[in-house]
């Protein structure tokens, strides 16, 4: 649609927008001049491309019915008196009509050719609005990102010290309390508080783990993999920092290939590989499991195959029956830090 949205609803805002587009004025410019200009033009091609050719093939019924056998009026321009002339035109003008169904069919390229011109939307609108949406959904990747980061730190310098706090108080309380229902209470609320602690920093790594934005994607991984429930050998060399939103989403994709390799594939090993080429950042995710992986199949990974399309990235699965399966993510980037 090469209109755009009115800025707030109802019919004033939408007649201010609409009159201010040129697009407005192309589809008026093609109404008036198809309807006032070229439909004269139209008639005179359905008729000479229909209507003349149709009558030369109706001769000889004319010949044997109006003109009683004798003679038959072609055109009204063209007297028939023999039959043989008779069957002779309507040949013709069968030969015509196939001609004329061709040049039907150019008349009517030429005028979508000509509509299209008109009001069809101009590559540069099109491009530039391309380069607007690709620009649009990286500002979305990087406020996504941002945003994560904020909740991470919000829970990890507000409320996991205030559970910190609220743990070690009922540590000590549990301590200087006698032996008796009271201090199974607290000892019970000291468990509780514990637990409700390790959740959270559970929480908080899901969110965005602070070693992805302290040290990066190669440690992230590392401690991807150590938290895994399979063991996992790490073949993982970057010379820098990638962005941000690059390393978040290559982060997201090792963890839940990791956790699905843990949850459905039966293997003994995982391996992770990666680097950084031609521009381009690279990580394999390969098990020893059962294989028959499907990404669609509730495995977590089209949101994330989402996500690195936003990047320009992209995503494959390969996971035969029996194994091995392969994941493999690739996104263009370049260096924003370089190690020393």
């Amino acid at each position: 649609d090469p209109h755009r949205p009115p800025p707030t609803p109802g019919l004033w805002p939408w007649l201010a927008t609409r009159l201010r587009e040129r697009a407005t004025w192309r589809e008026l410019g093609h109404a008036l001049l198809f309807a006032g200009l070229l439909w004269p033009v139209d008639a005179v091609i359905v008729t000479a491309a229909l209507a003349t050719p149709l009558s030369m093939v109706a001769t000889p019924l004319l010949m044997a019915t109006v003109g009683g056998g004798e003679e038959a009026k072609v055109l009204k321009t063209w007297t028939v008196t023999t039959w043989p002339t008779a069957f002779g035109a309507a040949l013709l003008g069968l030969l015509l009509l196939a001609l004329g169904g061709y040049a039907l069919g150019l008349a009517a390229g030429a005028r979508a050719e000509l509509t299209r011109v008109l009001i069809a939307p101009r590559d540069g609108d099109l491009g530039a609005r391309v380069v607007e949406l690709t620009r649009s959904r990286v500002r979305l990747v990087d406020a996504f990102e941002s945003e994560r980061r904020r909740i991470e730190r919000d829970l990890h310098d507000g409320a996991q010290q205030r559970l910190v706090a609220l743990t070690m108080a009922l540590g000590l309380a549990r301590l200087d309390a006698p032996p008796g229902p009271l201090a199974d209470q607290l000892a019970k609320a000291h468990g509780e508080a514990g637990k409700a602690l390790e959740e959270l920093r559970e929480l908080i790594h899901g969110i965005h783990p602070k070693v992805l934005a302290d040290y990066g994607l190669e440690a992230a991984v590392a401690d991807a993999a150590d938290r895994s429930a399979v063991p996992v050998d790490v073949t993982l060399e970057l010379a820098g920092r990638l962005p941000k939103a690059v390393e978040a989403a290559a982060y997201f994709v090792v963890r839940e290939a990791l956790a699905n390799v843990g949850r459905h594939s039966g293997a003994d090993r995982a391996e992770v590989t990666g680097g950084h080429l031609d521009g381009r950042l690279f990580l394999e995710v390969r098990d020893d499991g059962r294989g028959g992986a499907d990404a669609g199949a509730g495995s977590g990974l089209t949101g994330l195959a989402d996500r690195v399309s936003v990047l320009d990235g992209r995503l494959s699965l390969s996971s035969p029956p029996g194994g091995p399966t392969l994941l493999r993510v690739e996104i263009p980037c370049e260096w924003t830090e370089r190690f020393a």
